[in-house]
């Protein structure tokens, strides 16, 4: 059985934790901006970050110093997962085919020869 191609061309992410950083805040951005998403999940990132920032905890740092890091990073990373958990799945697949392809259109590829230039005088 053949298996048609899309006209879509997918390069691989490369580069690690902070490039996949930099598309969650991309993802989570344009999640935001989405009619088709409800308000009370584009809630959570904001409430996250006001966690984090008001200074109020639920382990208050200056009692137990590690644990107090670690609950702000812990409601952070929850927040964040948890938008792109409960956005209708079609959203999220469209914005992640969107962020992950580099390659917009076949047609922008030019054939060309190379040619070496010899910049000694």
């Amino acid at each position: 059985m053949a298996t048609k191609k899309t006209g879509k061309v997918v390069v691989p992410p490369q580069g690690g934790m902070l490039r996949s950083f930099v598309a969650r805040l991309k993802l989570i951005t344009r999640l935001m901006g989405d009619r088709r998403v409800n308000t009370f999940v584009k809630l959570l990132p904001l409430a996250s970050v006001a966690y984090w920032i008001l200074p109020f905890d639920l382990v208050p740092g200056v009692v137990l110093p590690v644990i107090g890091a670690l609950d702000d990073a812990a409601i952070l990373g929850t927040g964040s997962t948890l938008i792109v958990e409960l956005c209708p799945p079609n959203v999220v697949a469209e914005y992640m085919q969107e962020l992950s392809s580099n390659v917009d259109d076949l047609d922008d590829i030019v054939d060309a020869e190379a040619t070496d230039v010899n910049y000694d005088k």
